[in-house]
């Protein structure tokens, strides 16, 4: 998967917020807020590099303290999130 192109992420008071930089990414109907471990794995891919659940679970254990499985299942929580908001492909 990727992330589509055309998104900044900015801090919005303890959440961010993902805004579309061009008119075909602004959907004045959904807002996209993420924590910061969100923040976090957006940051590591908004490069455009392919990714799946397993290399987001690597950047959280990199990062937290969490147990692998824990990290794994969050991770396809996350990829499923951003799919059904449209921000990956």
């Amino acid at each position: 998967m990727k992330v589509k192109q055309g998104f900044r992420l900015r801090p919005l008071g303890d959440e961010f917020m993902l805004i579309g930089e061009s008119l075909e990414q602004i959907n004045f109907n959904k807002m996209i807020t993420m924590n910061e471990t969100a923040a976090f794995l957006w940051n590591k891919v908004a490069d455009g590099r392919d990714f799946e659940a397993q290399t987001l679970a690597s950047f959280l254990l990199d990062e937290y303290e969490v147990a692998e499985e824990q990290a794994l299942t969050d991770s396809q929580t996350t990829i499923d999130s951003w799919l059904q908001a449209g921000i990956i492909e």
